[in-house]
């Protein structure tokens, strides 16, 4: 039953990792499992023998779930987005919107009398903000075609992909969402769908791609591990900053796509999608929150 669930974690982090919005580690950290995640790979890394045995082992029922999910995402996205991309950036604001009162009740103990540290959500705010703002992108391709491999576009890919795993790991603003303001997002979705239909012209980008989330992790970690082990307050407050800058990147999603449509304004919001994501929210803390209390039970 333990494998299955690890798999379901999985599974619920590659739908978020996979659509602009949420990020996997936001999924994580409602589900109750963002510790055990971020010590996981920081012992994959440089633990002990036992430690990484103990880690791989968690860290491969996770990536099982995460492929399955990812790949589904890819396969059901692709065909989804032209048509139905207002419908779907209206979800990712509901998934955003309901995350931050969750996650912000749930470091109240570590925020109390830090207050003034807010400051730094002004600094995650106005970071993603400016990338979107002045990235000069216009359009999902852009030009782009993974399919046509360039040395400068192996390069781009590597460094983009650091920054995008980077993401993914803090609960925050969505890699997708930094791979939307980047202009790689629609690219690297379709190459995906391009290389399971088994053109493989698409495979040394995606090697390099791949290459940079490795080495993101590695990097990133122990710098993550450290900020919110040290400077807990502070990180939770930029990382609040990441996912209100990401709600302005969502709504200039549209204009990223093949054919640019006009940024998302209210009379192409859509509540009920909106209202699905803050249910999806709502419901992942519950889930975590019986979880907790039969946790609880059980040492009794």
């Amino acid at each position: 039953m333990k494998v299955v669930i690890d798999m379901i974690r999985g599974f619920c982090m590659a739908m978020a990792d996979s659509v602009p919005g949420v990020s996997g580690g936001t999924i994580a950290f409602l589900m109750g499992f963002y510790d055990k995640f971020i010590n996981s790979l920081n012992d994959l890394i440089s633990g002990k023998k036992a430690e990484k045995i103990e880690a791989l082992k968690f860290l491969a029922k996770l990536g099982v779930g995460w492929v399955v999910g990812f790949v589904s995402c890819v396969l059901i996205l692709t065909k989804l987005f032209d048509t139905y991309i207002y419908e779907i950036s209206s979800l990712f604001i509901g998934l955003t919107l309901f995350a931050i009162p969750v996650v912000f009740m749930e470091e109240k103990k570590s925020l109390k009398g830090k207050y003034w540290s807010s400051f730094f959500v002004i600094l995650g705010a106005a970071l993603v903000f400016c990338i979107t703002y002045f990235n000069p992108t216009s359009g999902g391709e852009s030009g782009i075609s993974l399919g046509q491999p360039s040395f400068q576009l192996g390069i781009s890919l590597f460094f983009v992909a650091m920054i995008a795993i980077t993401a993914m790991v803090l609960p925050g603003i969505s890699g997708s969402t930094l791979l939307l303001i980047f202009g790689f997002y629609l690219p690297i979705i379709n190459s995906i769908k391009e290389l399971l239909h088994l053109h493989f012209e698409y495979l040394p980008m995606i090697i390099c791609f791949g290459l940079g989330v490795i080495v993101g992790i590695v990097l990133i970690i122990k710098l993550v591990k450290l900020c919110l082990e040290k400077f807990r307050a502070q990180t939770i407050f930029f990382i609040f900053g990441l996912m209100i800058g990401s709600l302005y990147a969502i709504v200039m999603g549209p204009t990223t796509l093949d054919e640019p449509k006009p940024m998302m304004n209210f009379s192409t919001f859509s509540i009920i999608p909106f209202l699905i994501g803050g249910v999806i929210v709502i419901g992942l803390q519950l889930f975590k929150n019986r979880k907790s209390r039969k946790e609880i039970v059980a040492q009794h």
